[in-house]
């Protein structure tokens, strides 16, 4: 079956920078379905050629060494344009005509990319359902949502109940780009490829679990969208609770999208919900220094940049093991860790001398080190029984036959295409995430709101926070990765 894949939105800067280079990249290694075509929709007035034009020089920047102007010479000959506005109903019947001039095949199947402000969400899949282009009687048709899939649980079910008036919900992929990544779907091969993890993933050797989403760069010019949103809603209520989904689940009994995607579920109603004094002893909260000063930022504005959550999940399997969550602007360095903290042995064998082992750890290096670390105990040479840490490191980078690692949307592009929804998520998760974050949220805007600590930019955020690690005689993993 032929495909055309449609971005809204196609003059943006996503499209350039992620999506073109991505279904370039995705051509030149054979994976892109042959005859597929590409048509960018935007308001803005573009020549076939001239758009083409454009999006070959942005390609060659971003695709860097991977680009060969005669591999996009032969991929850009099935790259449109068809100008248009997401308001306008006549310019989707315009799209329609123009779409069923160029697939003359009898069955072509359609990914709507909505590469649009969320605000026009909405609009866009009202306009293709009354203009016809759901249709799928003569291929199939497909919509892709870009985040942030409403800002608060109400917002989400208003979106997916208007969705679902057009679209069948095995219709709709909602991306985050974070399941595109290597690493993150490595975690499904290391728990459920080995035998060595997957009998000690539980409550009975596990004693805590972190997941820490980094950045070193501070806001900048983003303030117009970050001060309504703050870090709960830009970091927490998708990627992080995607890492935990993946990290806690239970596994499926096949690689089957539904059966993938109903075991993260099962986490998300498994999730202890906060109430009461929880707000203020599970969640630390904190504030770059100057982050008040950026261009746009409320004088007095209240606005996290760094939050730290504990939660539990109320199953079998993880009864009592908290999860402990971070993100944070302006930190130390860049990274994505997923950090495997094991239960210290029951009883020390070699005396007072030998200091107390911290327990065995596996770490998920996520990006930008993509790898995996296994930290344990050896003997120190040459002395008395002394005991030091230890360190098995996997890089996929220096993996033998390991080549750059794909962009993620490479990966979540394709799926689409072939249908398979297990790497994107579905009503019912997103409404469930939601609920999870929302009174978070209203917490820390309450009068009883817990203090918002300062911390300098560069750092691995408030100083508060690792006190509250050690107030649980725990402590964070606070180590930036080496990048080879």
């Amino acid at each position: 079956m032929a495909h055309t894949i449609v971005i809204f939105g196609a003059s943006g800067d996503l499209t350039s920078r992620k999506l073109i280079p991505a279904l370039y990249l995705m051509f030149k290694k054979d994976r892109l379905p042959e005859g597929s075509r590409i048509v960018g929709v935007s308001r803005s007035h573009f020549e076939h050629e001239e758009w083409r034009d454009s999006l070959c020089a942005t390609t060659e920047k971003f695709a860097g060494k991977s680009f060969d102007a005669e591999t996009w010479n032969r991929f850009s000959e099935n790259v449109f344009y068809q100008a248009g506005d997401i308001k306008e109903s006549d310019d989707f019947k315009k799209l329609g005509q123009f779409l069923s001039s160029i697939e003359t095949e009898a069955h072509t199947g359609r990914v709507y990319y909505l590469s649009t402000m969320p605000q026009l969400y909405e609009e866009a899949i009202k306009q293709l359902g009354a203009a016809g282009l759901v249709d799928d009687s003569e291929g199939f048709r497909r919509v892709i949502i870009e985040k942030p899939f409403g800002t608060d649980l109400k917002t989400a079910q208003k979106l997916n109940r208007s969705i679902h008036t057009v679209f069948r919900e095995d219709q709709i992929y909602r991306i985050d780009h974070y399941l595109g990544k290597e690493t993150v779907q490595n975690i499904f091969a290391l728990r459920f490829a080995n035998s060595i993890f997957e009998p000690i993933w539980n409550r009975n050797f596990v004693d805590n679990i972190q997941i820490t989403v980094a950045e070193e760069v501070v806001i900048g010019r983003r303030a117009g969208y970050y001060d309504t949103s703050g870090i709960l809603r830009d970091m927490f209520q998708n990627h992080i609770l995607q890492l935990m989904m993946i990290t806690a689940m239970e596994p499926p009994a096949r690689y089957d999208a539904a059966l993938v995607r109903d075991e993260k579920v099962k986490v998300l109603h498994s999730v202890r919900r906060m109430s009461g004094g929880d707000f203020a002893m599970n969640t630390v909260r904190g504030q770059y220094k100057g982050y008040l000063q950026e261009e746009g930022v409320p004088e007095h504005s209240q606005t996290e940049t760094f939050a730290a959550l504990k939660l539990y999940c109320d199953n079998w399997r993880w009864k009592g093991v908290p999860f402990y969550l971070r993100s944070g602007k302006g930190m130390s360095c860049r990274t994505t860790q997923i950090v495997i903290q094991f239960k210290n042995v029951p009883h020390i064998l070699f005396g007072e001398k030998t200091r107390s082992p911290l327990g065995n750890r596996l770490v998920i290096q996520v990006q930008p080190a993509e790898g995996i670390q296994l930290h344990f105990e050896t003997k120190v040479p040459d002395s008395e029984m002394k005991t030091r840490t230890s360190t098995l490191d996997f890089s996929f980078r220096q993996a033998p036959g390991g080549t750059s690692m794909p962009d993620a949307y490479q990966r979540l592009l394709l799926d689409s295409l072939t249908g398979d929804a297990s790497l994107f998520a579905r009503s019912d998760e997103v409404e469930l995430a939601w609920g999870i974050i929302d009174p978070i949220i209203e917490a820390w805007k309450s009068p009883a709101a817990p203090d918002l600590f300062p911390y300098e930019p560069g750092l691995w955020g408030p100083a508060e926070a690792g006190e509250w690690m050690h107030r649980q005689k725990r402590e964070w993993f606070d180590v930036c990765p080496v990048l080879s």
